[in-house]
């Protein structure tokens, strides 16, 4: 979540009214997530599960606020699938890998059929509520779990002998989103002065750059961790694209609060909010990495041949 940094028209936000709370929950949700990515597997797919559990719930509240009825209940068990035969998939031998594939659209097909039996046929809106929560906080996250089993040697060969190159490449992505995250509220309590969207005022222009610099640092230290060629000059393109998506993965989360006329999207974590407003940031970014590092595999054979 990049932090807002309110100007003195928007008054204070509860969350900075809390900031011994905020900072225990932070680093409790920290230590946390670095526990269940290190020890990966069904850990791993059990805590995303709860999260995204969690997220839909919120997500879904923000719906109904607006008149709309999701198909809840079935959003949140085919969610819930597509992690469980994405991980099996990675991990089963001679299980098809593409299994969450075919899971989407019947998951879909699934979603629409429940709001067909209902007495009051569902909307428009009822539907798109309900198959952009599946993509939101079901095709999205699952690609954590695709990132966490990789397993190609090639992509991270300084790191081989400590961790898998899944583990090293899910762990400087989670990095390169909280240094975003960092240098977003340092550079902007500072130095910020120009509004970055209109949706979230207390976001400025300033404090996204800061952000996306600070990414940019990160990703070069861990890609020359990693032993990415030209001394890890990838992973400055690749902290660059992950700052991006985590702001637009942010304001996107802020657009639907703003619109539902919510402040927070819950009150799960004190100090912070709910699950989508510490979770917004990382929802876009592993699909969107996971493609680059698919696509920059044949070349990384290459160059580390």
């Amino acid at each position: 979540m990049i932090s807002e940094v309110l100007t003195p028209k928007t008054g204070s936000s509860p969350r900075a009214n809390n900031p011994r709370k905020r900072l225990i929950s932070g680093l409790a949700a920290g230590a946390f997530g670095a526990l269940v990515v290190i020890l990966g597997g069904w850990w791993f797919t059990a805590a995303v599960g709860v999260i995204v559990h969690l997220g839909l719930l919120e997500f879904f509240r923000m719906a109904q606020f607006k008149g709309m009825r999701p198909a809840t209940k079935t959003t949140l068990v085919a969610c819930q699938l597509l992690l469980i035969t994405t991980q099996w998939g990675a991990v089963q031998p001679g299980w098809p890998a593409e299994l969450s594939a075919v899971i989407l659209p019947l998951s879909g097909a699934a979603v629409c059929a429940w709001l067909l039996l209902q007495p009051v046929t569902g909307s428009i809106a009822d539907v798109a509520a309900s198959i952009f929560g599946l993509f939101y906080l079901g095709f999205l996250p699952s690609h954590w779990l695709a990132l966490r089993n990789l397993s190609a040697p090639e992509l991270a060969p300084g790191t081989a002998w400590l961790c898998s190159s899944g583990l090293a490449i899910t762990f400087s992505t989670c990095l390169m989103i909280v240094a975003c995250d960092i240098g977003a509220w340092g550079v902007g309590k500072r130095l910020g002065r120009h509004p970055l969207s209109a949706i979230s005022p207390g976001k400025t222009i300033e404090g996204a750059i800061g952000g996306v610099i600070s990414s940019m640092l990160m990703g070069l230290i861990c890609g020359a961790v990693m032993g990415w060629p030209f001394g890890g000059l990838p992973g400055l393109l690749l902290g660059a694209v992950v700052a991006l998506i985590a702001v637009v993965g942010d304001l996107t989360e802020s657009m639907m609060k703003r619109d539902a006329g919510l402040k927070d999207s819950g009150d799960a974590l004190p100090g912070h909010g709910g699950i989508l407003d510490r979770i917004d940031s990382y929802l876009f970014t592993p699909a969107v990495v996971s493609s680059l590092i698919s696509l920059a595999e044949p070349l990384f054979q290459t160059l580390m041949s």
